[in-house]
């Protein structure tokens, strides 16, 4: 045993210290022989009981400030210089037996992906066990509080989800069994790397409410890893901007996000639909050029490069932290202007069309799909009558499982809908198979998946992913085909050096992109977006956006756009369609929907998003889970979960059907429209 394998853990629970102090850290990664900086002259303190928000683009070092605190960077990684102090141990001076020991006990981190925290082959309630046993529990014991930790954490039937294997449990339930088994060692540090962002809006809410509660049962203190600035306003007291590796910018999170002392803060701060904006506004601020390489040697700022309002001193002297309160700083030596930076987008309100109201171009009457599950007949779609005109968006809403993704596989053919079921492109039904398809139905319809991974044949380059459908689908060869290749590029903010590349050697937010050119490549006419953004940073989101509104303008594409983030749905679409248990619940224009009254369950989506504004109205619960599709509820499919649910008994008895209450809105509800209106501004129940 090592001098250090002699130091404890004592005190890691306690003191009056801060959480966490780290001091002019800097991380080096050893990259073919040589080394490269990843971060640089990293400060910052998390106290007791606090959480601390990190926010910038991906590559910024956001998770690699989490993997530096808790000693999990890969073997070509170390701390070079610097200081950091868990409740005043260094981690970097611990031996095994002793960084064992702070693992255990002390620090708890929650990554982005459930699944690659949970161990597929060992059921969930024994994974939890194993924490309280090496606490010293014997395995009765261990079980008995594995079970009580994930009734804490919100769980209905905590018993029979122990039974369950990883890949038996939904995203949010599994989420949750990964944040019980974190706080099972009841930690001082829960470190947090995008917990929420691949959850529905309901869940996301259901996990930001639990943290927030476990933090202040367990004096816990947490770092907060997103790019979603929305969740760290309403989760962080403090927050730090990450760019290249550098903290830019640090304070109070309030302050920070209303009023931004740093140009690359201000840029991230208007990438995202804001107050209700809309498409018809104009589009959305970016942040042009991209992220420097790791390893960059530059001489002045960081950020000059895509600052729009850098001096030369920028250029050729990095600015220090200057203090613009006691309790903020900023890297700028212009940080007295950022209220007036200038945009780096033009607005071009004039490029916004108008759809074509009186064309359908698509059609869907009757539709139903059932799939066969062990047995069980699970209906996934149920009678959906749905239309998109020509050059419109309709988004489409709902928790997961509510069949968005299933309407959408069935208009492009890759699912084939219940007999009976229509669908109809330019009124011609469409074959329920894509592969009977002839070529300018293919052609028209393309898709943006949210998973690119099982999208992109991992074997070929970006290049050939790309100009694979633009010589097939378009018909382009030559001059011409590399001219539509360097646009899309160019659109999607990739650079020459990714064509070169292969999906494996992308990051996520790359993949994305390259699937998003690869669905515009043939000069579709309808584009199905099924969560195209959620793997993408705000700035590349704001260009994905803009580079979708200004396509539909000029080329008249239609649009069925997929999301669970509320307000990138409101920015775009024309219209919206609610679904639940794969029905629709409400459809209307997007501003009559956003407005309300609403749908009971369109009121609880809209009361679970959080606000960067800090509006935050009162959040409607919803009662336990979505339920099977294998066995809907009876009447209202909604009303195990309602917090409207009239009295009468109609509810549970008779499905009310989707009628039209105001001119173009349709609502599936027995409460009349007056009434939803009374209820909703007065926030009483029936």
């Amino acid at each position: 045993m090592t001098a250090a394998d002699t130091t404890t853990a004592a005190g890691t629970g306690g003191g009056t210290g801060p959480a966490v102090t780290v001091e002019q850290m800097d991380v080096t990664y050893k990259v073919r022989g040589q080394d490269r900086l990843a971060l640089r002259d990293i400060s910052f303190q998390i106290g007791r009981n606090e959480s601390y928000g990190l926010v910038g683009e991906s590559g910024s070092g956001k998770s690699t400030v989490a993997l530096a605190l808790t000693r999990y960077l890969p073997r070509n990684g170390r701390v070079s210089a610097g200081s950091i102090r868990i409740n005043g141990i260094d981690p970097l001076a611990l031996g095994n037996t002793s960084l064992r020991e702070l693992r255990a006990r002390t620090v708890s981190m929650v990554y982005q992906e459930p699944g690659r925290a949970l161990n597929p082959s060992i059921k969930v309630g024994r994974q939890i066990a194993e924490v309280y046993e090496i606490a010293g529990l014997d395995r009765k014991s261990a079980l008995e509080r594995s079970e009580a930790m994930l009734r804490k954490v919100q769980i209905s039937d905590p018993g029979r989800v122990m039974e369950r294997y990883p890949h038996q449990l939904s995203g949010g339930m599994a989420q949750r069994a990964v944040i019980a088994m974190a706080l099972a060692a009841e930690p001082s540090l829960l470190i947090l790397d995008e917990p929420t962002t691949a959850l529905d809006v309901t869940v996301e809410a259901e996990v930001l409410d639990l943290v927030a509660a476990l933090r202040d049962e367990f004096d816990t203190s947490v770092l907060f890893i997103s790019h979603n600035l929305a969740v760290i306003a309403k989760m962080c007291d403090r927050v730090g901007v990450l760019y290249a590796g550098e903290l830019i910018e640090e304070g109070v999170a309030r302050e920070v996000f209303d009023q931004p002392r740093h140009p690359y803060t201000v840029g991230l701060l208007r990438c995202i639909p804001r107050r209700g904006q809309r498409k018809d506004n104009g589009r959305l601020d970016t942040i042009p050029g991209f992220l420097p390489p790791p390893g960059h040697s530059l001489t002045g700022c960081i950020f000059a490069a895509r600052c729009p309002i850098a001096e030369e001193r920028c250029r050729t002297a990095a600015p220090p932290a200057f203090a613009i309160s006691p309790t903020r700083s900023s890297r700028c030596y212009l940080h007295e202007q950022t209220p007036d930076l200038p945009r780096n987008t033009p607005v071009n309100v004039e490029l916004v069309s108008h759809r074509d109201a009186a064309t359908a171009i698509v059609r869907v009457q009757g539709l139903s799909k059932t799939f066969d599950s062990r047995g069980e007949a699970v209906k996934a779609l149920v009678g959906v009558d749905l239309s998109i005109e020509r050059g419109e968006t309709l988004g489409l809403v709902g928790e997961s499982g509510s069949g968005k993704t299933t309407l959408a596989r069935a208009l492009l053919g890759l699912i084939a809908p219940d007999e009976g079921s229509i669908v109809e492109l330019d009124s011609r039904p469409l074959e329920a198979d894509a592969r009977r398809r002839p070529r300018e139905q293919l052609k028209a319809l393309q898709i943006v998946f949210q998973n690119p991974d099982s999208a992109l044949n991992r074997r070929h380059t970006v290049r050939r992913l790309i100009s694979r459908p633009i010589a097939r689908l378009a018909g382009l060869s030559g001059a011409r085909l590399r001219e539509r290749l360097a646009d899309l590029v160019t659109s999607v903010r990739l650079e020459e050096r990714h064509l070169a590349l292969r999906p494996s050697q992308l990051s996520g937010g790359l993949k994305q992109r390259v699937a998003i050119a690869r669905a515009f490549a043939g000069g579709p006419r309808i584009v199905v977006c099924d969560e195209p953004t959620s793997a993408l940073d705000v700035s590349v989101q704001a260009a994905i956006l803009n580079l979708l509104v200004d396509l539909q303008a000029k080329e008249q594409v239609t649009y069925l756009f997929i999301s669970h983030d509320l307000g990138l749905v409101r920015y775009l679409s024309d219209r919206i369609a609610v679904l639940y248990l794969g029905r629709v619940m409400e459809l209307g224009p997007a501003e009559t929907v956003f407005a309300g009254p609403h749908h009971p369950y369109t009121e609880a989506l809209l009361s679970a998003v959080p606000s960067l504004d800090g509006l935050h109205t009162e959040r409607i619960r919803l009662s336990g889970e979505i339920p099977s599709a294998a066995d809907p509820p009876s009447g209202c499919v909604f009303h195990t979960r309602c917090p409207r649910r009239l009295p009468t008994g109609i509810c549970e008895s008779t499905e009310p059907p989707l009628l039209e209450v105001a001119p173009g809105h349709l609502m599936s509800c027995h409460i009349p429209l007056d009434e939803l209106r009374t209820l909703q501004d007065t926030g009483q129940a029936p």
